[in-house]
Parts: structure tokens; C-alpha cells; sequence
């Protein structure tokens, strides 16, 4: 039974576009996602001042975007710029190798919906993210 239970944390369960329920190992490993996984945490080293400062949010969709550009000098933002598309560009192929791991190409969508509330869920206080109504301070 408590193999079971391990078994159950560790799949998590999705919606399909047609409203069948699938499960999807998010926690799926290959070379490619572990490639994503190693760019994206040297990368979070970087990008943490700016989450922390309120330049950066994370938003519904399971990416990140620039929520005060202001909140960074002049001389920063170019470089800003480059760390939140090469973020974005990872999370999106992080997302498409976990759905093509399992099988699943489309199920993309989904894996990166149930990513984008993970990333909510983890984000330090004070961290700003995309809700319904718009930013919100966590």
C-alpha cells in the first residue's frame, strides 16, 4: 500500500483536452530534460535578485515576464531581457520533453498548466505572479 501511495505523489493527475483523465509523470527524466532542468537552475541564481525586487513575475501560463522594467537600471535591462526569453524558451521545451517522455506530445498544454500553478505554489513571499485579476504579491 505505501508503494502505492509513493507511486500516486509521484504521477500527477491531468485533464486532456477532451476532458478524459490522463496521467502524466511529471517527474520523467531524460538527457534533454535534465539538460532543461540544469540551464534553467543556473539561470534561477540570476534571475532570483529580480523576482525578489518585483522586476520579474511569474505568470498563469507557466512563464515568466518582466512585471516592472523600472525596478531595474537602464544598463540591466538588455541583459534582463536576454535571462526572461532564455528562461521562457527553456520552460516551453521543458514542457514539450516531459509531454514527449510520457508519450503524450499533446498533452503539452496540460504539463505546462499544471507547471505554471507548481511554479506559484514554490515562489518565495514577496514574489509577484499573474492571477485572475492580474499581479498579485505572494
Amino acid at each position: 500500500m505505501k508503494k502505492l501511495l509513493l507511486s500516486l505523489l509521484v504521477v500527477v493527475t491531468i485533464f486532456a483536452a477532451n476532458g478524459a483523465v490522463a496521467a502524466a509523470d511529471l517527474e520523467i527524466n531524460t538527457p534533454a530534460i535534465a539538460a532543461l532542468k540544469a540551464s534553467m537552475q543556473t539561470r534561477h541564481g540570476q534571475l532570483s535578485p529580480f523576482y525578489s525586487s518585483g522586476a520579474v513575475g511569474l505568470t498563469k501560463d507557466g512563464m515568466i515576464a518582466i512585471k516592472d522594467a523600472n525596478a531595474v537600471p537602464l544598463k540591466d535591462r538588455g541583459a534582463l531581457n536576454g535571462l526572461v526569453s532564455a528562461e521562457n524558451a527553456d520552460r516551453a521545451n521543458l514542457y514539450k520533453e516531459i509531454a514527449t517522455a510520457n508519450g503524450h506530445p499533446e498533452w503539452q498544454g496540460d504539463i505546462q498548466n499544471t507547471f505554471a500553478g507548481r511554479w506559484i505554489d514554490k515562489a518565495q513571499g514577496g514574489w509577484w505572479y499573474q492571477g485572475a485579476g492580474g499581479w498579485v504579491k505572494k
